[in-house]
């Protein structure tokens, strides 16, 4: 099938590849050339494992293809993905401007059917405005032509995602359109073969599933770090307080592990959008998507408030950070806690130095010349004259560290693991102060 996507961000772009790599023939559309630039060198904006050699194989077979001609996007592919940022407003909103203006450079351009599909993250009823924008764009060319508008939400986690666009645990269709639905299912098909995944639903309601699978994560994740918060109050474990409540078969493991908050492109933006979006459209105030969000804005202090705890004043110290990404495998540092916990240490007179396996260069572009923050090229090297180690993001390589090197570098034998990395038991042993959350 001959396949449009809009937009080379991180959707857009695994998406196009995953594709292209079962046979189809993908165009990806962006507005900037520098990005197609770089994805036509054999490069890849972002971080993503497997994506790159992905996007180098099709590209070499002629499947898959970028350009930042609309015009010619828009003749290309039957289908027409929307993967562009829906970015928040100042009062959390999800701001449909870039939706809005592919659907209508669409609308400008089509001379045949098309299916228009929404894959960027939207509120309910952006279906509609989309059907509404082509339309209108259709009527002052005076023509009649047929299209459809389709919902078909994203799930892919970062750091995994091409593994969840190859293997998809669920595809969800928002359509009302017979031919649509086949169209969708026709493209789906090589990503079902064992079973069927494929979910049809009304466009409203598969625009709703989206913000409602990332808000209930959210929730069990502010959830699980109020009771860690609770449990290090009481004396209790949470570790041995989530293996408790993971046996239950109706609450299960996966989204109960303790932190310093959650992070990144998504449920922060997710969350926000539902609440503002249920407020404005429905007149609904979703409290405990509220709590949710509170709990995580003040989850992200706590591993400045155990620094305070133990050295007291931190004006003139110096920490060693351990990860600046919002979660592994990724560079992504959009609302990630590194930035919370380097803005509270900078606040209280204190300096860092940091190591992230791959987002350095990312941590470079957004502190710039920050005289308080200094790089390191290794894990070793960040700890060298530091007052204690700070643990932040959960990469395999901090997993089982020299603890003998740590002590002996740092000037006080301190850890504060934002992630619960390691036995609690294990790390004193080592003549090292262990704080962790909820243990």
């Amino acid at each position: 099938m001959k396949v449009t996507v809009i937009g080379t961000g991180y959707v857009g772009l695994v998406s196009g590849a995953c594709l292209a790599e079962v046979g189809n023939d993908v165009l990806c559309l962006d507005v900037d050339p520098e990005k197609i630039r770089i994805l036509e060198a054999g490069g890849i904006p972002i971080h993503e494992p497997g994506l790159q050699e992905m996007v180098r194989q099709n590209v070499a077979a002629g499947r898959l293809h970028f350009s930042t001609d609309v015009e010619r996007s828009v003749h290309h592919g039957t289908i027409q993905f929307i993967a562009v940022g829906t970015p928040p407003d100042e009062d959390g909103s999800a701001d449909l401007q870039y939706v809005l203006a592919a659907a209508r450079s669409i609308g400008r351009v089509m001379t045949d059917y098309k299916v228009v599909v929404d894959k960027s993250t939207v509120p309910v009823g952006t279906g509609d405005a989309v059907h509404a924008a082509v339309a209108e764009e259709l009527s002052e060319r005076g023509l009649d032509i047929p299209y459809s508008v389709v919902s078909n939400p994203e799930f892919l986690k970062e750091g995994a995602a091409v593994e969840d666009f190859m293997r998809p645990d669920r595809i969800v269709v928002g359509a009302s359109s017979d031919q649509a639905i086949h169209l969708m299912r026709a493209l789906y098909a090589p990503f079902q073969r064992n079973h069927e995944r494929l979910i049809v639903t009304n466009l409203r309601s598969a625009e709703l599933i989206k913000y409602a699978a990332n808000a209930m994560l959210a929730t069990r994740i502010s959830f699980m770090n109020e009771l860690a918060n609770l449990a290090e109050a009481l004396g209790a474990d949470i570790e041995m307080v989530r293996r408790g409540i993971g046996a239950d078969p109706r609450i299960g493991y996966q989204f109960l592990y303790p932190g310093c908050g959650y992070g990144g492109s998504c449920f922060p933006k997710d969350v926000k959008a539902l609440i503002q979006s249920a407020r404005s459209a429905a007149g609904i105030d979703l409290r405990v998507l509220r709590a949710v969000e509170e709990a995580n804005d003040a989850q992200k202090h706590v591993l400045a408030t155990k620094l305070k705890a133990r050295f007291g004043d931190l004006n003139g110290r110096h920490f060693a950070v351990w990860g600046l990404a919002f979660k592994p495998n990724t560079d992504d540092l959009r609302e990630a806690p590194s930035r919370t916990l380097l803005a509270d240490l900078f606040a209280a007179g204190a300096t860092a130095t940091a190591y992230d396996p791959v987002a350095m260069d990312e941590a470079r572009r957004i502190f710039g010349n920050e005289a308080r923050l200094s790089c390191a090229s290794s894990p070793l090297a960040a700890l060298d004259g530091a007052d204690a180690l700070v643990i932040v993001t959960e990469w395999k390589e901090f997993r089982s560290p020299d603890f003998d090197a740590i002590r002996q570098r740092l000037r006080h034998p301190v850890i504060v693991d934002g992630r619960n990395l390691f036995d609690p038991e294990l790390v004193r042993a080592q003549g090292i102060e262990y704080f962790a959350i909820g243990r």
